[in-house]
């Protein structure tokens, strides 16, 4: 009997396909597009090949915005995934305090990125802010905006508040999924707290690790409107990363082809680090 198809339901998911095209495949065509050309005005356009990308390759803004994304990418993840680990195993499974610590969690998540950037700009204040004013009536010399240390300690601790929450709540979903069998057996066997974590929750957790760590990796390398609105990419360009200097070549300098380079050059390097990263994570995990 002959196999009859039914495409009807291609007509189904057409206006996602057209939203796609024109809210990602229409912009990022019109940023090759500018990558590969040049104009003085008018709509005019001369063709310039790769040497946009020539350019940024060679200039050390991009190679030292680039060392400086990557230091905070590996610091954020050296620091929020054993966090959110910790967190998620002292969790409580059962109670009335699992709704409360779940909720407690989820807060700083809802948080737009802006508030959050504005809302330790004023805690970090030496004048006004609680932090800062309590860090100076203590004598301890503390001045994001002069100082780059303090500048980074303060973006470091400022994205550990606000996305070390996603990190526990994936683990505590893996934690949560583990059959209560395991435990029984574990505890039978008179196995210890570290060997019930090393050979059971671990491995357990070893899918939602590595969702977290893509999407942290992800989220701390494109960083962009927390570091700007606590530091504008200062002190000089110590807290300068990559997507804040894209913003200033694009629309600061209105340098329309090195910063269509510079954004074709990021997302690459973007997914090259994330397939990388998945590829050896899941090899592990298959070969484990």
């Amino acid at each position: 009997m002959e196999k009859t198809w039914n495409n009807k339901a291609w007509f189904m998911v057409l206006p996602v396909l057209v939203l796609v095209a024109f809210s990602a495949v229409i912009p990022l065509m019109t940023v090759v597009n500018y990558s590969v050309q040049d104009t003085f005005g008018n709509n005019e356009f001369f063709w310039a090949g790769t040497d946009w990308f020539l350019d940024v390759l060679e200039s050390d803004r991009f190679w030292d915005a680039l060392t400086r994304n990557l230091i905070f990418s590996a610091i954020i993840l050296a620091i929020e995934i054993p966090l959110g680990i910790v967190i998620a195993l002292n969790m409580p499974k059962k109670g009335i305090g699992v709704p409360i610590c779940l909720v407690l969690m989820a807060l700083p998540l809802l948080i737009p990125w802006n508030v959050v950037g504005t809302i330790w700009q004023v805690f970090g204040r030496v004048d006004i802010g609680l932090l800062g004013r309590t860090l100076a009536t203590l004598g301890i010399n503390y001045n994001y905006v002069q100082n780059p240390l303090d500048a980074w300690v303060t973006l470091i601790i400022m994205d550990v508040w606000h996305w070390t929450s996603l990190v526990v709540l994936l683990c505590y979903a893996g934690l949560v999924s583990i059959p209560d069998a395991y435990y029984q057996a574990a505890k039978i066997d008179g196995a210890s707290r570290w060997s019930v974590f090393r050979y059971i929750q671990l491995p357990k957790m070893k899918r939602v690790l590595l969702i977290a760590f893509l999407l942290r990796f992800m989220d701390s390398f494109m960083i962009y409107t927390e570091p700007f609105v606590v530091t504008g990419g200062g002190p000089g360009n110590s807290t300068t990363f990559l997507s804040i200097d894209l913003v200033k070549m694009a629309i600061g300098q209105f340098d329309l082809g090195p910063a269509a380079a510079l954004s074709i050059i990021y997302f690459l390097i973007i997914l090259l680090l994330s397939w990388i990263f998945y590829t050896v994570m899941t090899t592990s995990d298959a070969q484990g």
